[in-house]
């Protein structure tokens, strides 16, 4: 656990559009399964996909789909967009061994001492949000969102004692550390900068060398 900078997230987590994607959803695309290669530059220190996997290998794409946007004008806590979010791809599948386990995408800056990479903002037994900073929300920097995979249960109930807690603190994870385990034959990954859904399958960005 480490302390979290800032104010708490604003709304109950499991009811946040920023923080459970399942309150979002996501249609299938037929888009391309391969890494992808985008004009523009590229962030040395942005997080890098193959730290998922002990091995750090590149997994097989094994499916596309494309995340609704949320609309937080409607409501007390916001509503599902009709719209979808703008990139071709905005959730990857990765294939994976039933079983396997699982990290997070790793990153250079540590966001506490002791080599803390990134903060728990969510998690339920087959899902979970990380961001890359110390603040409760997705906002100022890069957040992950893992869907369909078993996530760990003694880091499930560290996350939920600290929620019950008023979220002054948050478990975070070093590099490597197991999260979970592959739930069947695929991972879901989604990968946000500043709030901003962004294509998981960009060469420059997310897959740096492959």
């Amino acid at each position: 656990m480490i302390p979290v900078d800032g104010p708490p997230a604003d709304h109950p987590d499991s009811l946040h559009g920023d923080l459970n994607l399942a309150l979002r959803g996501y249609v299938a695309t037929d888009a391309e399964l391969h890494i992808v290669d985008i004009n523009g530059e590229a962030d040395p220190n942005a997080p890098q996909m193959p730290g998922i996997f002990a091995d750090h290998r590149t997994p097989v794409f094994s499916s596309a789909h494309r995340v609704y946007e949320w609309d937080w004008s409607c409501g007390e806590h916001g509503c599902r967009s009709p719209n979808l979010t703008p990139r071709p791809v905005t959730l990857l599948g990765l294939q994976t061994q039933p079983e396997e386990a699982l990290s997070f995408p790793s990153r250079g800056p540590q966001i506490y001492g002791g080599g803390y990479k990134a903060l728990v903002l969510y998690a339920a037994e087959n899902r979970i949000t990380l961001g890359y900073t110390r603040h409760d929300t997705v906002a100022p920097g890069y957040a992950v969102h893992l869907e369909n995979l078993c996530v760990d249960p003694n880091l499930l109930a560290l996350y939920r004692q600290a929620n019950s807690a008023g979220r002054g603190e948050l478990p975070a994870l070093r590099d490597g550390e197991v999260l979970g385990t592959a739930h069947g034959d695929e991972v879901l990954v989604a990968v946000r900068d500043r709030g901003t859904f962004m294509d998981p399958r960009s060469r420059k960005d997310w897959w740096k060398g492959r």
